[in-house]
């Protein structure tokens, strides 16, 4: 099987150098995203209004709020530990320890460059002062020209993308009339996803994994949108995430013939998550409708640890912690199918087989 796995991979990739499939040569992961892989950027941001710097978010792991929304881990940190590195640090942590002298070099096994409430488009949440993706690249390219991450670190590493959900979101609220219509709307998404995996192939990344967007017209906070269904996940909201990770997945299929020497992986999380909802006992959920934690319709009307908010008594028995994000219970499966898992989940390989790529200096 894995000779298999490599002979595939020569076939997609020609000049990429596959390496005896015996052991992790992944060194890295460089994370950019909204608030599905946020580890705490927007913590350290105070004109930032997108948080989850309070309890109870990281409770069930951490036993203490870093930020990430959820109760524990995330995707990220589960591949992480997967793989054997530390945890990513959020890029805007340290890169003030840099400034202030406590730290004295950028961290070695990738950093978090995610940012909680930011979309593809840049417009998407900008009043909360997020960082959009084009800014969260930006960062990114300053640390390598300033020649703060190593050029050859950078081609052994994973770089991760999952962002979107906001933009589609934000689509259906009442505050602002769309000027585009929603295939329109969702190809512009497209267009700078596009750019961003260009522009980080230019900086170096060749092992490039980009994750789709999950059910989003499923989450409890559909509560806070008129004419949504309660009793039912928002169709129409999930039509443009299908067309949307449709687009992405052709993206990640040019990849290797658009730049050579570079793989792309796709991540179907959309066709993983309805298997939860579909057959949840299967998975150890007793419920899939509401948040764990928050309150009102669905307990999607009042945000996690705000006035009000309640909790459930096992996380681990719901798909949702709070009105928009995943349990770690959740994200614990995901991550399973993601560094494991076969081409219905994840392709053309899984992130298991991703990580014993080598690739040659440029």
């Amino acid at each position: 099987m894995e000779k298999l796995i490599c002979t595939v991979l020569l076939l997609l990739a020609p000049s990429v150098v596959v390496a005896a499939c015996s052991s992790n040569h992944a060194a890295a992961i460089f994370v950019f995203g909204d608030s599905i892989f946020d580890a705490g950027n927007n913590r350290f941001n105070k004109n930032c209004t997108a948080q989850a710097d309070f309890p109870p978010y990281g409770s069930s792991f951490f036993h203490r709020p870093t930020g990430r929304f959820t109760n524990g881990r995330t995707v990220v940190d589960f591949i992480s530990q997967f793989i054997g590195i530390d945890l990513q640090k959020p890029y805007l942590e340290v890169h003030f320890e840099f400034l202030n002298g406590t730290r004295k070099q950028y961290p070695t096994n990738g950093i978090n460059f995610a940012s909680a409430g930011s979309g593809v488009l840049q417009g998407t949440n900008k009043l909360w002062e997020v960082t959009p993706i084009q800014e969260q690249l930006q960062q990114f390219q300053a640390l390598v020209e300033q020649k703060h991450v190593d050029k050859n670190l950078i081609q052994k590493s994973l770089f991760f993308f999952e962002s979107g959900s906001n933009d589609i979101y934000n689509y259906f609220l009442p505050f602002d009339t769309p000027t585009l219509d929603p295939n329109a709307y969702v190809q512009a998404m497209l267009t700078e996803v596009g750019s961003v995996i260009d522009r980080v192939y230019k900086l170096g990344a060749r092992q490039i994994a980009v994750f789709s967007l999950g059910p989003i017209g499923c989450v409890p906070a559909r509560a806070l949108i008129p004419g949504a269904p309660i009793e039912r996940c928002f169709g129409r909201m999930n039509v443009m995430v299908k067309k949307y990770n449709k687009g992405l997945e052709s993206l990640v299929n040019d990849v290797p013939v658009r730049y050579p020497g570079a793989i792309g992986v796709y991540g179907a999380v959309y066709d993983a998550v309805q298997h939860f909802l579909q057959t949840p006992a299967r998975y150890g959920f007793v419920n899939v409708t509401n948040a764990c934690c928050g309150d009102g319709t669905l307990g999607g009307l009042v945000q996690c640890g705000q006035d009000g908010y309640k909790i459930c008594s096992n996380p681990n028995e719901f798909l949702f912690w709070d009105y928009f994000h995943p349990t770690e219970h959740t994200y614990k499966l995901i991550s399973k199918a993601l560094w494991g898992g076969k081409k219905p989940r994840i392709r053309p390989v899984n992130l298991k087989s991703l990580v014993n790529l080598t690739f040659p200096h440029v």
